[in-house]
């Protein structure tokens, strides 16, 4: 708990640094792949680098932001920090609020530990997977928080602001009755993870870096994230830092994959 702490505190510190940009007139600039950044980006990757330096194993970090490290030296990692400095840069841009910063600990392929820090509201997800998730408001003590259990009704999607296509139409059709929660980033994953939504179906590309903290705290908290074949999600996998299509989940007892195409 005492890592989670520290990583929670350095999450927290990049959004302060996220919301000195966000309230000035800031630019928007475009990366190569034509996505934006801002110089929020920038400086949350400052700040959380410099913090997790200073943790006592020095593990190695891989940055959204600073992306250069070649798979030849990665192959080698086992244990490695996953960072999106902020996640949901569009979102930032619209100034609706839902970003977030994203920090994972990525042990053997999997993510075992994850802060997701909203700058915007303050609040702050956090789990250790095998050892629980929380929630925490500001400056308000952390709640554990559950997936819930699906009941026989409406079933509740959250989905991408930014992202929707005929291939999440022709899911959502399949899927059946069903009530779709908008929304930005890896909020996503923690609005499943605390019991306010169902099921995160992904059917478009995503970077590694986009669910890896996420996708522990939704572990951590009862839930589960899976590839359309079925299987984990595996990080640091190869060259190549996306993922396939996947569906994030609380209650397992429905079988989420078969209503892919």
């Amino acid at each position: 708990m005492e890592l989670l702490d520290a990583v929670v505190g350095i999450a927290e510190s990049a959004g302060r640094a996220i919301m000195d940009v966000y309230e000035t007139d800031f630019a928007v600039e475009a990366k190569a792949d034509e996505s934006p950044i801002t110089a929020a980006d920038r400086r949350a990757h400052d700040v959380i680098r410099a913090g997790l330096e200073k943790l006592p194993d020095n593990l190695p970090i891989l940055s959204e932001e600073a992306r250069t490290v070649p798979w030849e030296v990665r192959r080698h990692w086992r244990d490695y920090w996953l960072v999106d400095p902020l996640d949901g840069t569009k979102e930032f841009v619209q100034r609706n609020g839902q970003f977030t910063v994203n920090i994972a600990l990525v042990s053997g392929g999997r993510p075992v530990m994850g802060v997701v820090h909203v700058p915007v509201s303050g609040a702050t997800y956090s789990g250790i997977v095998g050892q629980g998730a929380w929630r925490r408001d500001r400056d308000a003590e952390a709640q554990a928080i559950r997936v819930a259990a699906l009941s026989s009704g409406t079933v509740r999607v959250v989905g991408s602001r930014s992202h929707r296509g005929p291939d999440l139409d022709g899911y959502l059709e399949r899927l059946g009755p069903h009530e779709m929660i908008p929304m930005g980033s890896s909020l996503k994953f923690c609005i499943v993870a605390e019991g306010n939504a169902d099921v995160y179906p992904r059917l478009g590309p995503t970077s590694e870096w986009d669910t890896a903290a996420a996708e522990a705290v939704l572990r951590a908290a009862g839930g589960e994230v899976v590839a359309s074949d079925g299987q984990p999600l595996a990080y640091n996998k190869g060259p190549d830092l996306l993922n396939p299509w996947f569906i994030a989940s609380g209650d397992d007892s429905r079988d989420w994959t078969s209503y892919l195409p």
